[in-house]
This record gives structure tokens, sequence and C-alpha cells, in this order.
């Protein structure tokens, strides 16, 4: 539609130039395959949901730093079903929140939570220090809005006891509960529901 209704006197086709051509010279233009339809849309529909994450990635690391995000996972429990305790401002000992099931808060287990805020990768040190306050009747939580490092994974992943969540795990719960979530978080990180393309499985 632009190029062809192009107002210069000479222009290039590149969209397409194939079929243009094969047009021109009076062959019949072959129907795009599903194989070929299906890239497409998938291209689409992957470009559209990565910003989405960028974008809502972005918000947290600029407007949930440090206390902001310990309470918004917090919240993010509570509507999992769990009674939180979050640690006020200020030095937490490396706890952030403690999580129940009642709401007094003593049917174990207990998820003693460390929240991290930094654009970075969390280090083993970091985490074995939650690892170290978190008694075997008990379970830890780090969760952090960048990453963990290999030598922290590898180390959380000999403790039965001890889930990391890292920023894209964060994301995937943010959507999850999204329609959940208290107005004063939805104006922090403002989403609406939009159609894409859905990508076809073999």
């Amino acid at each position: 539609m632009y190029e062809i209704g192009s107002a210069m006197s000479f222009f290039q086709v590149k969209n397409y130039a194939d079929e243009f051509a094969a047009a021109l010279e009076g062959k019949a233009v072959a129907a795009p395959t599903v194989e070929e339809e299906d890239e497409t849309i998938r291209v689409v529909a992957d470009d559209i949901e990565q910003q989405s994450r960028d974008f809502v990635l972005k918000q947290i690391h600029q407007k949930l730093k440090g206390y902001g995000l310990a309470k918004f996972v917090g919240h993010l429990l509570n509507l999992m079903g769990y009674k939180t305790k979050v640690s006020p401002p200020g030095p937490d000992r490396g706890i952030d929140i403690w999580a129940n099931k009642d709401d007094l808060g003593v049917t174990p287990p207990t998820i003693i939570v460390q929240v991290k805020s930094g654009e970075g990768d969390v280090n083993e040190a970091t985490v074995s220090e939650l690892s170290g306050k978190v008694s075997d009747k008990d379970f830890g939580l780090s969760v952090s809005a960048g990453g963990f490092n290999k030598r922290a994974r590898d180390f959380a992943s000999s403790k039965r006891n001890l889930t990391l969540i890292d920023g894209d795990e964060l994301l995937d719960l943010v959507y999850k509960y999204y329609p959940q979530l208290e107005a004063k978080y939805k104006g922090l990180i403002p989403l609406r529901q939009v159609y894409i393309p859905e990508t076809l499985t073999e």
C-alpha cells in the first residue's frame, strides 16, 4: 500500500518483492505457506510480549525499590492465600517477610522471605545467609528483581527447602495476579488486556 502508492518517480519495492515481480510477469502468485504465516505471527507475538515484559520490569526497578518491593511481594503472597508480616523499613536482619497459612502465624511451615530489588544478580553469600535463618520445618524464599548467579542457583538446588524467584518468574506472578492487585499497584504498573496473534503449535 505504501510502496506501490508512492508519489515519487522512482521507488524501490522491498516488501514482498518476489510477489510483485511474479505478478508483473503474469505468473501465478503462490499463497504463503502455513509455516511462513506461523513464523510471521510468532515474531509479532513475541515482540509484543517482550516489550510488555520489559516495561513491567522497568516499572518494578524504578518504582518499587527496597521496602516498596518487599511490600509488593507481601501483597502477592496475600493474593496466593498467605498471611504475611512485612518487616518495617530499616535493618531487617536479612528477613523481609514472614508468611503463613493461618492468621496467627503459628502453623508450620513458615515461609521466610528475602527480597532484593537491585537489577544485578544476587550472589551465593546472600542466598546462603537466608538459608541459615530457615529451620528444617520451614521454607526459605529469595526473590530478586534481577536474577541469581550460577553459584547461588547451585547452592539453592542443594537445599530442599529453599526456592529462588528471579525477575522473569516475578513477572509471571504479576501477570497471573494482576486483576486482583490493589489499585495503587495497578497505578504503578498500568496494563490493559489486548489481543495478540496466536502462535500455532505443531
